[in-house]
């Protein structure tokens, strides 16, 4: 997450969307009292200033809007341009498990994607949980429950979608590639019909509400944060 009081904006990062790749760019041209929260270079040298704040929610580099409570009011989030970045529900899930299984920190869904493949993965009670109590919407609401989203980002059109952004900094950030992970770049190779039915039913709001298809498939060019 950043949030730049001098640019008037809030970036949420909703993990595997290529969000470490768009903080990047954002950081690198960051204000001097912009809140990097995150594990980006640049982030961690201003770790202390975020130890600091005092909020409703924990300060990750995935944080919610409502986590934020207390450094900023729904008010002031309402004043900002707030924007976040999402990606085809079928591709996510394929980055999210092939990421998991580098991963060596304790953590639930790091066990899980070591020991199952993936259909089972995607079918275990735990990810199906995880996937149905977080849409894309979700981060985007502050304590109040308000949805507070200025603009969602879809990764596939980037260029496109990314233009009212783009007006509102001033220019255009340089996006690069970065937590590339080691994988088929077609999501559809690795689903049977039943796993792409069940992703299709626990994020059946994402893929309504940002139009996405099993069938859509990654354009060849560099994308980031895969």
């Amino acid at each position: 997450m950043i949030i730049s009081p001098g640019r008037g904006y809030i970036f949420v990062h909703i993990p595997k969307t290529g969000g470490t790749a768009m903080a990047a760019a954002l950081e690198a041209r960051a204000h001097r009292d912009d809140i990097l929260i995150g594990d980006t270079p640049k982030a961690q040298k201003r770790r202390g200033r975020v130890v600091k704040l005092s909020a409703r929610g924990r300060l990750w580099k995935h944080a919610m809007l409502s986590d934020i409570d207390g450094v900023l009011s729904p008010e002031e989030i309402a004043a900002m341009f707030t924007v976040t970045l999402v990606r085809n529900p079928w591709d996510r899930m394929v980055s999210y498990y092939h990421w998991l299984r580098t991963q060596r920190f304790d953590h639930p869904a790091v066990a899980l994607a070591a020991t199952l493949p993936f259909a089972a993965f995607v079918a275990h009670p735990q990810t199906s949980a995880s996937l149905r109590a977080a849409p894309y919407g979700r981060y985007m609401q502050d304590v109040t429950g308000q949805e507070r989203a200025s603009l969602f980002i879809r990764l596939e059109h980037l260029e496109q979608d990314m233009a009212p952004f783009v007006a509102h900094l001033g220019f255009r950030p340089e996006i690069g590639r970065l937590n590339a992970s080691e994988r088929a770049r077609d999501h559809r190779g690795y689903y049977d019909d039943t796993t792409a039915e069940l992703v299709a039913a626990l994020c059946a709001e994402d893929i309504a509400r940002f139009g996405y298809r099993f069938d859509d498939v990654a354009s060849k060019g560099p994308a980031p944060d895969r």
